[in-house]
């Protein structure tokens, strides 16, 4: 039978060893610049190389790697959102979103300061707020910043958590997350079209 003290150096040495499996598994589950250039294949290689450490990230502090449904619809919809991760800001000025109360644009001139952007494309005032409450980041007061891969990649993971749509995503639920990000259908069947490429090159992990 075990002493104490014989316990105790067990379960020291039992902690770093399961932190070290799971660390392994998210590495593991981590997307590969090779799935990466298959699921976006029109993104230049340096841009993929530069991104990837940032999406793998910001997915792994979202819980979006703990399921191949999820990575494959969060990719899929920062795919059509970002014109396969091509645009970190929207092409166009942002005066559409003048005045929208909703958005949280009171103020003049926030349609174009909190225009969409990061792959997400986060717009409005109100999100880039809450986004920058919930990152630690001014936000608000530098909005530009959701811009550059390393913010931009977080904001979007942080936008998925906050709408509940890993739950979603588990349920098969595509629609209801198009809805979420989109607040309607816009480009449902390109969104199904890259959902349904990005599943085929996850799902080949399975047969490796």
């Amino acid at each position: 039978m075990l002493g104490v003290g014989a316990v105790a150096v067990l379960a020291a040495v039992a902690v770093p060893v399961v932190r070290s499996a799971r660390r392994q598994a998210k590495l593991s589950a981590a997307l590969s610049l090779a799935e990466f250039r298959a699921i976006a294949p029109q993104l230049a290689e340096d841009k993929a190389i530069g991104y990837l450490p940032f999406l793998n990230a910001a997915m792994e502090e979202a819980e979006i790697l703990e399921t191949p449904a999820r990575m494959a619809a969060f990719l899929a919809q920062l795919l059509f959102e970002s014109g396969q991760f091509r645009y970190m800001e929207e092409i166009a000025s942002g005066e559409a979103y003048e005045g929208r109360k909703d958005l949280g644009n009171t103020e003049p001139g926030d349609g174009k300061r909190y225009k969409g952007r990061g792959p997400i494309q986060l717009t409005g005032r109100f999100n880039y707020r809450a986004a920058g409450k919930a990152l630690g980041l001014p936000l608000e007061e530098d909005p530009t910043r959701v811009a550059t891969p390393g913010i931009g990649f977080r904001t979007s993971a942080w936008y998925w958590t906050s709408r509940n749509l890993n739950e979603l995503a588990d349920a098969g639920d595509f629609v209801g997350v198009t809805r979420a990000i989109n607040g309607g259908t816009n480009g449902l069947q390109q969104r199904q079209t890259y959902f349904a490429k990005a599943k085929a090159v996850l799902a080949e992990r399975e047969t490796a």
